[in-house]
């Protein structure tokens, strides 16, 4: 899921959970939603309607991808400023904390306060950092994840709504740490020079655990989640969920119409919480027909384990960068410790040099983790063709979702490098148009998935 960032807490604070931030990283959702966070600006436009598939026959062989509006235009244009504003910003605040030599101040009032008791100082330490960093981030929160999405006509949330959900995000801020953050700092005190290494183990049954507790615990305590309201449409998706295999109980509608006008569905959790989530808002600006296009999209993810691949690479990528992080310390310590008065990544005050150099190596490694995104959701939208072989249906909803969603159907190059997770929407719209095998009488790619 790709939420929009309204209750999100400050990335470079995240960062500094070190696995906890990781672990959390939602798996890809249908939506289109790699808009950067979010600008204020006063457009003159409304968002342009969602089109609907009562305006197209099914049978029609083609549908046009529409132009982008004045606002998606200057959506995306601007989204891209904030997105490198937030890059660049992302690395300054953690380097002025480290170089000023107030993560060494906050270290010691963290001493003070605990009686030097590692876990404790740990923990206040990060509450203190946590605290500052969210200070400093809160007019930019506030401007890309409140006003910009109501400036651009995205969003109908209450600021009290806004407010809450922020508080609600640096509290599991504070509990992630409490529970997790001891588990790296431990192994870096017991084993200096393998601790990468051995949290790169302690990482997999993290990701399993967050993956199992967020949809049922953490989830919930932003929007409500439940049944399909509509139960014609239900019955028709659960008949769709039957022929692909998936239990009936694994689909829930989640109310978000309280947060955003956005469209969105996703598939998250492990084992026993694993599910399909559609947003209200998906079934209210979407026909029927469109929604089963969608639902098979997201059953594609669930069908061909998509999740459990992401944990598989997401372990893999945390063992290559937490090398490079210790790697990349100690040449930082050997050059700039006695300056910064930090000489091991076990003192809490490197935190901002953890968040420095894993900011860096995310950057560094994102073109290569988003083409692996974009292929699995290339492959989700294969199989809801195969599944429903509706393309008229199929591309209609991708349009639906361009307009709701104000998504730029081409962006450049660059953007789709380091930015999106989905293939251009243009370009999903293309597909929906050009893919039919059956027509043919080729053999499905996952016909074997699911029952005829």
């Amino acid at each position: 899921m790709n939420p929009r960032r309204a209750r999100r807490f400050p990335r470079s604070a995240l960062t500094g959970l070190f696995l906890v931030v990781l672990a959390l990283a939602p798996h890809p959702s249908w939506s289109q939603s790699d808009d950067s966070p979010n600008d204020i600006s006063s457009p003159s436009e409304e968002v342009a309607p969602s089109t609907s598939a009562n305006e197209t026959s099914p049978n029609v062989s083609r549908v046009e991808v529409p132009a982008p509006s004045d606002l998606a235009v200057r959506f995306y244009r601007t989204g891209n400023a904030w997105w490198i504003f937030n890059l660049l910003w992302s690395f300054v605040v953690p380097l002025v904390i480290l170089g000023s030599g107030l993560s060494v101040r906050l270290r010691d009032l963290a001493k003070r306060w605990t009686g030097g008791s590692w876990y404790l100082v740990v923990l206040v330490y990060f509450g203190l950092y946590l605290t500052l960093v969210s200070v400093i981030d809160l007019p930019f929160a506030y401007l890309l994840g409140f006003a910009r999405p109501h400036a651009y006509g995205l969003s109908n949330q209450l600021l009290s709504k806004w407010i809450v959900d922020m508080l609600k995000g640096f509290g599991i801020g504070l509990l992630a740490a409490a529970l997790f953050l001891w588990i790296p700092y431990l192994l870096l005190r017991r084993s200096p020079r393998r601790w990468w290494f051995y949290t790169s183990l302690a990482a997999i049954p993290l990701f399993l655990f967050v993956l199992l507790v967020t949809p049922l615990w953490i989830a919930p305590l932003f929007n409500d989640f439940g049944p399909m309201q509509d139960k014609a449409l239900e019955r028709r998706i659960l008949d769709l969920a039957e022929r692909s295999q998936v239990s009936a109980e694994r689909v829930f509608e989640v109310d978000k119409s309280v947060d955003t006008k956005a469209v969105n569905a996703y598939v998250t959790g492990f084992a026993g919480s694993k599910r399909i989530v559609l947003w209200d808002t998906l079934l209210d600006r979407l026909s029927d027909d469109e929604v089963l296009f969608v639902m098979g999209h997201e059953l594609g993810h669930y069908v061909l384990g998509h999740v459990r691949e992401s944990i598989l690479i997401s372990s893999l990528g945390v063992f290559v960068l937490l090398f490079c992080l210790h790697r990349a310390s100690e040449f930082v310590f050997r050059r700039w410790g006695n300056r910064l008065q930090i000489h091991s990544l076990a003192d809490p005050a490197a935190l901002p040099l953890i968040i420095i150099l894993l900011n860096l190596g995310g950057l560094v490694a994102s073109p290569a983790s988003l083409a692996y995104s974009r292929w699995h959701e290339h492959e989700a939208d294969r199989f809801a063709l195969e599944l429903t072989q509706d393309n008229a249906h199929g591309a209609q909803a991708f349009v639906a979702l361009q307009t709701s969603n104000l998504s730029f159907p081409y962006p450049g190059p660059v953007f789709e490098l380091f930015r999106s997770s989905h293939p251009p929407i243009g370009r999903r719209v293309e597909f929906c148009n050009e893919y039919r095998p059956w027509e043919s009488g080729v053999k499905l790619r996952y016909g074997d998935r699911f029952l005829p």
